[in-house]
């Protein structure tokens, strides 16, 4: 078995990777965890290993931002599990029904993979990219057109452009009109 990557702690709250010599983010944590390098987290001051709480919050800063994959309801019923007396037994239930949901997925897509001889996420994932290329090659097509710019450069945002105040027209000055004075009636 492999050695566990060192991660240090330090008192000034930055993290610092024994292996690479140099302080590291939570992100780069994240891909420790999503390239599956083991890792421990050790409090400098301490020495006391606190992997669980920097895992803990990865999990908070990807909660934050776009889709959640935990609900509030979820959360609630996780925190009222601590303390109950099948604390342990709501512990080892999630992690098990992770796995399976993750052999199931991972078991679905070798199959389709044997049927089809492709790998869906590939596909989606080379669709995807093909979709953008064509998205940007008609934007630019659009903006040469439209735009009379052949640059690649990034267009200026419409917030931008109703922001700055309209150009000055040039006003011709109207010739004046001679006023004539009435004429009298006669009678």
């Amino acid at each position: 078995m492999s050695k566990s990557r060192i991660i240090k702690k330090y008192p000034n709250r930055r993290l610092y990777d024994t292996e690479e010599s140099r302080y590291i983010t939570l992100a780069d944590i994240r891909g420790l965890v999503m390239h599956k390098i083991d890792f421990v987290v050790i409090d400098k001051k301490s020495q006391a290993d606190i992997t669980r709480s920097i895992l803990l919050q990865v999990i908070s800063e990807q909660e934050q931002l776009g889709d959640p994959i935990m609900s509030r309801e979820f959360l609630a019923h996780v925190i009222r599990s601590y303390g109950d007396t099948m604390q342990s037994m709501v512990g080892s239930y999630l992690e098990q029904s992770l796995k399976l949901f993750l052999d199931q997925q991972q078991h679905f897509r070798d199959r389709v993979k044997s049927v089809v001889g492709i790998d869906p996420l590939g596909v989606v994932a080379g669709l995807a990219q093909k979709n953008y290329q064509r998205y940007k090659s008609v934007q630019e097509e659009l903006l040469r057109t439209f735009g009379g710019s052949t640059s690649h450069e990034e267009p200026e945002p419409v917030e931008a452009k109703l922001a700055k105040p309209a150009p000055k027209r040039k006003v011709k000055p109207r010739a004046k009109k001679k006023i004539r004075p009435a004429a009298k009636k006669t009678k």
